[in-house]
């Protein structure tokens, strides 16, 4: 179903078809700036010791305005709109964030090349585009899956013990119920937690939304009714709950955010871990991480409908309509996005959204005899093929977050009881829905 409040697209004049490549003229935009916004972070960053590259390419210089994580960086966009001071070309965005930004992006089918979109995955560019606009260019895909420490399970004395309370064999997870127990079983705190999770901002959302789903869920109806406090809603609250309770995840989980689950795995102090590709080469680094030789890895969990956690998505590059040089933005953002570029991107795990990048990649593992990431691109493939889903993407999608989280740390805390925390959550989502005019 489409958005009510996507606007009405006007025609302007289309953009030149431009041919932006990794082959760009020397000194093709001498003398110019090009003003960026880029999301930041650990995995994020090897990126962009790429762009002189591009600079030296073009004649170009980058200027980068901002380098955040994605919820600062949302919140930053939303304050230039505001106050109409969308003076830069090149933001980061996200499948899951492109909706709510209105018409401040142009579509890409006027400025990227045909040929190069053709060598993205299809469903890829499918979920980077709004109301028929293309308003972003896909960088990488994110999908989580369980890491954890093989020697915990190969131990015999956890082997016997965790058998002689649970009733049933110590091997990695295959349901959200097992990954309770376990992560029970592995606490020590606090040197040692069976878990951890994302815990606040869209974040927390969207890990309840995707377990809600494999629990039998739904956050909406067909006609945009709130269902998530539901019994499957409750339930889901239920877990994260529990484990906070019993000291299985660390004390400060409700302020984490991805770098803090990445590095809490990485420091050998966390069993398991739920997470997405672009860790997986820095856990398998003795440089950075002390689990390094000692990753397993299994596809997430599934819930009580016996369906897989699957929430998914593609970091992207968008170009804004107030941008001075699109010509310029368009070439910068091909670069960033193309066949060399990702695979130094996937050489960290990073999921590529070129789909030949995906099969060059594996080959170059194998080659190097890195079965490690033979694996991981492996679990990965099978999980964005089977388990994949977005969440509504839909132009409301923060506004409702921005309730839902608060509702869920509250219930984590025993602030309000689930039920109680997810009823008020779901009237006021209500409310943002019917003013939408997604509800009649």
């Amino acid at each position: 179903m489409k958005s009510p409040r996507l606007k009405s697209l006007t025609c302007a004049a289309l953009l030149p078809l431009l041919m932006p490549s990794t082959a760009a003229l020397a000194s093709e935009f001498d003398g110019y700036t090009l003003r960026v916004k880029l999301i930041g972070g650990a995995q994020y960053e090897p990126l962009y010791a790429e762009i002189p590259k591009w600079e030296e390419m073009t004649g170009a210089k980058v200027e980068v305005l901002s380098r955040k994580n994605h919820f600062e960086l949302d919140r930053e966009i939303k304050q230039d709109i505001a106050a109409g001071t969308l003076d830069w070309c090149v933001g980061s965005n996200h499948t899951s964030f492109a909706p709510q930004y209105g018409d401040i992006y142009v579509d890409l089918n006027g400025v990227i090349a045909g040929d190069v979109l053709g060598k993205f995955d299809e469903l890829a560019i499918k979920n980077s585009t709004v109301g028929g606009k293309l308003v972003q260019l896909p960088r990488h895909a994110d999908i989580s899956n369980l890491y954890y420490k093989k020697s915990l399970y190969e131990d015999q004395a956890n082997k016997d013990a965790f058998k002689a309370k649970y009733g049933y064999d110590l091997t990695p997870p295959d349901t959200f119920e097992q990954f309770k127990d376990q992560a029970i079983f592995f606490a020590d705190a606090p040197t040692f937690y069976g878990t951890q999770y994302v815990g606040k901002d869209e974040a927390i959302t969207g890990r309840f939304y995707e377990m809600l789903v494999a629990n039998g869920g739904a956050l909406f109806d067909e006609d945009w009714n709130p269902t998530f406090n539901s019994e499957a809603g409750v339930r889901t609250v239920m877990w994260f709950k529990e484990l906070y309770d019993a000291k299985a995840v660390p004390a400060g989980v409700l302020n984490y955010l991805w770098d803090d689950t990445g590095l809490g795995f990485a420091s050998g102090t966390v069993a398991l871990n739920l997470d997405w590709a672009g860790w997986a080469s820095f856990f398998n680094d003795p440089a950075n991480s002390k689990v390094a030789g000692d990753i397993g890895l299994v596809r997430a969990p599934k819930g009580t409908s016996g369906k897989r956690s699957g929430w998914s998505g593609a970091h992207t590059f968008s170009i804004t309509e107030t941008c001075d040089n699109k010509e310029a933005a368009a070439s910068f953002v091909t670069f960033l996005t193309d066949h060399d570029r990702q695979m130094i991107e996937a050489r960290a795990g990073l999921l590529p959204t070129r789909t030949q990048v995906w099969d060059d990649a594996k080959a170059e593992f194998a080659a190097a005899g890195n079965d490690f990431l033979v694996t991981v691109f492996d679990t990965y493939a099978q999980s964005m093929a089977e388990d994949a889903f977005t969440p509504p993407l839909i132009d409301t999608w923060i506004e409702v977050s921005n309730e839902i989280w608060p509702a869920l740390q509250a219930a984590i805390l025993g602030e309000k009881t689930p039920q109680e925390a997810l009823d008020e959550a779901a009237e006021e989502a209500r409310i943002i829905m019917e003013d939408a005019g997604y509800i009649q």
